[in-house]
């Protein structure tokens, strides 16, 4: 993946740099030799920049940081200058459902727009990569009888904020393309990560270390019947790296998910584990009369309701065939992740936590 070996990438533009995945994707960018530009929300947050100066010491090029704010459409002109591609990944990611969508939504739609419409405006850029998810393929508590395809999208009118917003997201990207006069035309490809996990490099907490903390942690004390596609945060950053290079993904989606997993499977994982480390994992399902119970006064939980019990699949054939990649293994993906958050402060080491154990030679 040089760069050497896709001369036609002069400078790769990622939104929302400091984020989750986006962290991952500007250090594969950079170890991959290629020139980077990243944007923040404030460059005066050190708490923001600082890992992300930290990311790749040894990097060919050093990496450009520049403000954007996704409901600014004036500013995103100037950071898009002398950029011939684009990773918009910026987007929000609550910890806790908003009372009100349009928190989500509207930054989510706008921003979007905003920095497609920068994108035509500038002429330079060849390529869009954006960040959507499944949430914008299936509807979790609608799942259908097969396994969900790129040709699919969820009734908007029954989802809740967060996925509502990276449906809309996405709709709103293809019909801003379908729209766009000849002369102003650029490719777009569209990545659909599922439930993203794995190491966080920023140290700071992100909505997805929510899973693996309530586990190790046992909060609750069972687990819910709940099913999600999981995918590691470092094959999503290749995801997004191959979608800009391969030709084959222009004007397409691209579902990422390693496999469909119940919370009690990644409980499973954490428990072989962590339970040397003294961490009392709890690999029982929470009875349903429980679950409904606590529903009634838990927003959080009232929301995952209707998905109780539903298992859901996805077909991921062009993530193998047209992205080229086999998914880390999964007891990786939750191990890893596991070490990541108690190392980082996350999840509180327990007076028998002996570290990572040392690879052997």
């Amino acid at each position: 993946m040089a760069a050497q070996n896709h001369p036609e990438v002069t400078r790769v533009l990622v939104t929302g740099a400091s984020g989750f995945i986006a962290t991952h994707t500007v250090q594969q960018l950079q170890q991959a030799g290629y020139k980077v530009r990243g944007t923040v929300r404030s460059l005066k947050n050190a708490n923001k920049v600082k890992h992300l100066k930290d990311l790749c010491p040894n990097a060919a090029h050093e990496l450009e940081l520049v403000e954007a704010d996704l409901l600014n459409e004036q500013c995103w002109a100037s950071v898009v200058q002398g950029c011939s591609h684009v990773l918009h990944l910026a987007s929000p990611f609550p910890v806790a459902s908003p009372t009100d969508e349009n928190e989500l939504i509207k930054p989510a739609v706008q921003g979007t727009t905003s920095v497609l419409q920068a994108c035509a405006d500038a002429g330079t850029v060849k390529r869009v990569v954006l960040t959507s998810s499944v949430y914008a393929i299936s509807d979790a508590a609608a799942p259908k009888p097969r396994a969900h395809t790129e040709e699919d999208w969820p009734d908007v009118s029954t989802l809740t904020p967060y996925p509502k917003s990276k449906a809309l997201a996405e709709k709103s990207a293809w019909e801003f393309m379908k729209s766009l006069p000849d002369d102003k035309k650029f490719e777009l490809a569209v990545v659909n990560p599922g439930y993203v996990m794995g190491p966080v490099l920023s140290g700071s907490y992100c909505s997805s270390i929510t899973l693996v903390k309530r586990i190790l942690t046992s909060d609750p004390p069972a687990n819910l019947r709940i099913n999600f596609g999981v995918v590691d945060v470092r094959d999503v950053a290749r995801g997004h790296i191959k979608a800009m290079t391969e030709p084959e993904a222009a004007g397409r989606r691209h579902i990422l998910v390693n496999k469909s997993m119940w919370m009690s499977d990644v409980a499973e994982i954490l428990k072989a584990e962590f339970q040397q480390h003294g961490y009392n994992v709890s690999t029982s399902n929470l009875p349903k009369l429980i679950f409904k119970a606590v529903a009634i006064f838990d927003k959080d939980a009232k929301e995952m309701a209707p998905t109780w019990n539903k298992a859901v699949d996805f077909d991921t054939t062009r993530m193998r065939q047209v992205l080229k990649i086999e998914p880390i293994p999964i007891q990786d993906t939750f191990v890893d992740m596991g070490y990541n958050v108690i190392e980082g402060g996350h999840v509180k080491k327990h007076k028998n936590y002996k570290g990572r154990p040392t690879a052997k030679s």
